[in-house]
């Protein structure tokens, strides 16, 4: 492993974690807290999470890699299918898996489905992770707790809450014992390896999916065509970026009455992204209909789906 300092203290653990569980289940919210800054987006709606987006946690005495994965589910759709298997090739170049069933929802046939498939994962150990504690009264957690014990053979298992803090660094740190000795595997302020436009197209995608109707946010898909400083003004970047959804209605709710909900789509996704990359910016959205794109190997491709 390379060194990136020759201060690393006697003892140092750093690897890779990631957080596997079925659809809106915290994974992305539990990642974000231990990180300390927003690096994946977050929804109310199912399957938000497409990439398999690293965090990283930096402490005294380790740092923690965290892989935030797409919900495993059965697949309906080509872009389903490369999504488990995703996660499912991930599962097998991690050192520590982190299986996340919601606190207030019970154990239910897709938390067995992902017990049945981490039983197949070898020697690698699994931390059970109560998320969402915040949602459900203590009796119903302890509940949870025994439940959870129940669908296999864990490491550990741990209650917790992201939205409230409650015990996400005991998470963390159950984590972090799991991980081998070594240096550290990124510079100390780097936060995400993923790039600057994925980010943006995220967040563009974010605030896409905010109050639309049940069947759209798997239809929606954010590219960033073009992005950079504006010639002559440091503290502007312009950004043009295309909303891809699969049918002409879905077109009509996105721009709304007059263009009332695309401008609200841009304001939001604007604020978030000038917080990300720190100065103002100017964003371009446009909106194209790419027929049935979740089931065409070209386009998904062209939206960066790569086989």
């Amino acid at each position: 492993m390379t060194s990136l300092g020759n201060t690393t203290p006697e003892g140092f653990r750093s690897g890779f974690a990631c957080f596997i569980g079925r659809p809106n289940v915290g994974k992305s919210t539990l990642m974000n807290a231990l990180v300390g800054t927003k690096v994946a987006i977050t929804s109310s709606r199912p399957q938000t999470t497409r990439r398999a987006i690293r965090g990283i946690v930096h402490r005294p005495d380790a740092q923690l890699v965290v892989v935030d994965t797409p919900g495993l589910h059965k697949p309906r759709t080509l872009l389903g299918e490369r999504l488990d298997s995703l996660v499912r090739s991930t599962l097998t170049e991690v050192d520590v898996i982190g299986f996340c069933v919601p606190a207030d929802q019970p154990v239910g046939p897709g938390d067995k489905f992902i017990a049945r498939e981490l039983a197949n994962v070898g020697r690698t150990p699994i931390v059970a992770i109560v998320t969402k504690t915040d949602l459900a009264p203590p009796e119903k957690v302890a509940q949870q707790l025994m439940a959870v014990g129940e669908l296999g053979e864990f490491a550990d298992i741990v209650p917790c809450s992201a939205a409230d803090g409650f015990q996400v660094d005991l998470v963390g740190d159950l984590l972090i014992r799991h991980l081998p000795e070594g240096h550290a595997l990124y510079p100390e302020g780097d936060l995400t390896d993923e790039p600057e436009h994925v980010l943006v197209a995220e967040l563009i995608r974010e605030a896409a999916l905010e109050g639309v109707r049940d069947e759209l946010p798997h239809s929606i898909a954010v590219l960033v065509d073009e992005m950079g400083p504006r010639e002559d003004r440091e503290d502007l970047t312009d950004i043009y970026a295309h909303l891809y959804v699969e049918r002409p209605s879905q077109k009509g709710i996105i721009i709304g009455h007059k263009g009332s909900r695309l401008r609200e789509v841009g304001q939001s996704a604007r604020q978030q992204i000038e917080a990300l990359l720190g100065t103002k910016v100017y964003l371009d959205l446009r909106i194209k209909v790419l027929k049935d794109w979740q089931r065409d190997p070209k386009q998904l491709r062209r939206l960066g789906f790569d086989d």
